[in-house]
C-alpha cells in the first residue's frame, strides 16, 4: 500500500482577512507537488481547513479513484485544534467549521487510511512559505 505524505497551512491577514493556503503533498521523497492558492475573505482557521480540503481534492485528482482507495494518507499540519477536531479529540462548536468537517469526512473516504498529525510551526515552513508567497504575488501586504 502507498503512503503519501500531505503538509497543509492556511494563513489570514487581519482574521478574518485576505486568506491564503499552502499545500506540499509529498508522493515520495523525490517527489514533492507544491500548490498555493488566494481564498479571498476568511479566518485562519477557515483557511486551515480549506487547505486540506484542497489537498485532499488535489491528491484523488494525482492519483486517480482506483489508486487513491490503496493509498494510506498522513496529513500533517501546525493547527492543533483542526487536527484534533479531525481525529475527534475537540469537539467542532463553530457553526461555520461543520461544512468544513463534513468536507474533509467525505473526502477522507477516497483513500485507504488517513491520519492527522499535529506539528510544530518549524516543520511545516515550506507550506506557511507557499500560503504567504499569495500576498507578496498579489501584493496584498
Amino acid at each position: 500500500m502507498d503512503k503519501v505524505i500531505i503538509f497543509t497551512d492556511g494563513a489570514s491577514k487581519g482574521n478574518p482577512g485576505e486568506a491564503s493556503i499552502g499545500v506540499v503533498i509529498e508522493l515520495d521523497k523525490n517527489n514533492l507537488k507544491e500548490y498555493s492558492q488566494y481564498l479571498s475573505k476568511a479566518t485562519n482557521n477557515e483557511a486551515e481547513y480549506q487547505a486540506m480540503i484542497f489537498a485532499f481534492k488535489k491528491l484523488k485528482a494525482l492519483l486517480g479513484k482506483e489508486k487513491a482507495k490503496k493509498t494510506q494518507v498522513l496529513l500533517k499540519s501546525d493547527s492543533q485544534l483542526i487536527t484534533s477536531q479531525l481525529r475527534g479529540e475537540f469537539e467542532v462548536k463553530e457553526p461555520e467549521f461543520f461544512p468544513l468537517f463534513i468536507k474533509i469526512w467525505n473526502l477522507r473516504q477516497s483513500f485507504a487510511k488517513v491520519e492527522f498529525e499535529t506539528i510544530p510551526r518549524e516543520k511545516n515552513k515550506l507550506a506557511d512559505e507557499l500560503a504567504n508567497s499569495v500576498f507578496r504575488q498579489n501584493k496584498l501586504f
